[in-house]
């Protein structure tokens, strides 16, 4: 993919997502104290090409993988659906469960960091002006209400020896913001 080819590929809805992230990222590092290590943006390896984690939110009361989405209309889905729908005007538009989509995210990072499930936490937060249709589990919120959600877990489930460990180790692992990973990163799901 060439330079003109990459440019063609941000598309609106990839600017609109990246306003979201840093909407949801300012939220969260307002609310939440120094106990709390938020990465944003975090392209890293995997076995079969790359992922790429909104939010990684580092604190001894756990690992929390943060999906961020940037949507307007209602939005109808369930946690076992493969697809989630957004309506805007009477127009229907899918997309996929972001529950799913994070779960890799989450198994990702355990495999790397070496926590049990017990220590890693799914959450999905919508910003936009979007209306949840149906009942949503508790890890999808909209954007205020992320860091109570993140606050609701207060019990200690990592050390914070590991913390820093594991700290080092998103660091150490994640790819640099550079165009050419942007580029392999697009790249593998054409």
């Amino acid at each position: 993919m060439g330079m003109s080819s990459f440019l063609k590929s941000i598309s609106p809805s990839a600017v609109k997502g990246s306003f979201g992230e840093k909407k949801v990222s300012f939220s969260l590092k307002w609310a939440l104290d120094s106990n709390y290590h938020l990465f944003n943006d975090v392209l890293l390896p995997t076995e079969k090409g790359t992922t790429q984690v909104d939010h990684i939110l580092v604190s001894i009361y756990g690992v929390f993988v943060i999906e961020t989405k940037n949507m307007t209309g209602w939005i109808f889905g369930s946690k076992n659906q493969k697809t989630w729908t957004q309506v805007i005007y009477k127009k229907k538009f899918s997309f996929s469960n972001p529950l799913k989509q994070n779960h890799l995210h989450l198994l990702t990072l355990m495999k790397l960091l070496n926590l049990d499930e017990n220590q890693m936490h799914s959450l999905i937060v919508f910003v936009g002006d979007c209306v949840f249709k149906t009942q949503m589990p508790l890890n999808v919120t909209y954007g205020r209400q992320a860091s109570r959600f993140v606050k609701s877990h207060n019990n200690q489930v990592i050390s914070h020896e590991k913390v820093s460990k594991i700290i080092k180790t998103i660091n150490g692992n994640r790819l640099e913001k550079t165009l050419k990973n942007r580029i392999k990163h697009i790249d593998q799901f054409k």
